[in-house]
């Protein structure tokens, strides 16, 4: 297994730095005769990109994607894949290098530097190479393919937590996180993110964040026992995105401090003849196999580590130091994770039903 690739029989391989010329992705796997061109791509993308509000970097990129491979004109006349790997593109339009200049021999402290340059014996210290949330574009784009193959389920993120401040979930509209640049389902909070995180960014700081990805419409019977678990695979998907340094389905960890009654979904009998559960602490998943109900994830993103304010390290000769990272980066990164949630989840599911076709069927 590729270190830069995930999934089974859905495939996807990132290259790319984040101050290289470009960065992508090859989709292999997916099946044929799937309607597919770039704008189907293009609009996650630019939920994604940097610079569209003063919380977020505020590098220019256009994020632009270019279908290299994988598509033709089917009989219909419209663009489709052709069951052939898709090449995905996106070139690097704002890089400014010399804004690490200073900070090449020095390891930022809670960046992946140090360990970069223990492993490898080289780094790319323009802005982290591999290490970069650059890298997340292609991810994105992948996860619009992935989206193609499962149409039939809906996937929705949102940001529910910045700093230890929680939105009311009694104010959850989902609607809400198009009209606000913090993807909050809550506007109450939203506007009170605004202020909160003016203040933590002119003081050169960062925060981090507590994101929630919600997927209806998987059918019960997604997923498999034990190795191949559907929770297992989502919790591995969502922890691989950059920042990430906690992941958890349905109650997650707070199931801990509920008794065996309160935690069990209970089930009626439905009118369809499918059963009715009264409870979704689950997170509609049970045993590694989706049970029909809206699949729940979360998780939480560390705050940005390259900030103004000085903080002690060491240089490569190990000789102690301080460091302060110029440049432009999120005051908060969890934002713009969000649809990088969504397209993880998309990956997953969509490589699970491939796989859950294969064996039984349907």
């Amino acid at each position: 297994m590729s270190h830069n690739t995930f999934g089974h029989l859905f495939r996807v391989t990132t290259f790319g730095e984040s101050h290289g010329p470009a960065i992508g992705c090859v989709v292999d796997g997916c099946p044929p005769l799937i309607p597919l061109v770039e704008a189907d791509i293009q609009g996650f993308l630019d939920k994604r990109k940097p610079g569209q509000s003063r919380f977020t970097t505020q590098r220019r990129e256009s994020d632009t994607v270019r279908i290299l491979s994988g598509t033709m004109e089917g009989p219909d006349g419209r663009s489709v894949t052709t069951g052939t790997p898709i090449m995905l593109l996106i070139e690097n339009e704002d890089q400014r290098s010399g804004d690490y200049g200073a900070i090449k021999e020095k390891f930022r402290p809670g960046h992946a530097d140090f360990t970069y340059q223990t492993k490898y014996g080289i780094r790319d210290y323009r802005g982290g190479g591999r290490s970069s949330a650059r890298e997340t574009a292609a991810r994105v784009a992948a996860g619009a393919i992935a989206r193609k193959i499962i149409p039939e389920v809906t996937i929705r993120g949102a940001l529910v937590q910045m700093g230890a401040r929680l939105i009311d979930r009694n104010n959850w509209d989902w609607d809400e996180v198009e009209r606000n640049p913090f993807f909050c389902p809550d506007p109450v909070a939203a506007a009170a993110f605004e202020t909160y995180l003016d203040a933590i960014r002119k003081d050169g700081s960062s925060i981090g964040a507590v994101l929630e990805i919600v997927a209806e419409g998987v059918p019960a019977g997604w997923g498999a026992p034990l190795y191949a678990k559907l929770d297992a695979e989502l919790a591995s998907a969502l922890m691989s995105i950059n920042a990430v340094k906690g992941v958890e389905i349905g109650e997650g960890f707070a199931a801990a401090a509920l008794t065996g009654e309160e935690n069990a979904d209970e089930m009626r009998g439905g009118n369809d003849g499918e059963p009715r559960f009264l409870s979704n602490h689950a997170g509609g998943i049970l045993g590694g196999i989706a049970t029909g109900q809206p699949i729940v994830a979360r998780f939480a993103v560390k705050p940005t580590s390259s900030i103004l304010k000085p903080r002690l390290t060491i240089d490569r000769t190990g000789a102690e130091t301080e460091i302060v990272t110029k440049g432009r980066h999120d005051p908060c990164v969890g934002i713009r994770a969000v649809p990088v949630g969504e397209a993880m989840v998309a990956c997953v599911l969509a490589d699970q039903f491939l796989r859950h076709r294969a064996q039984v069927g349907t």
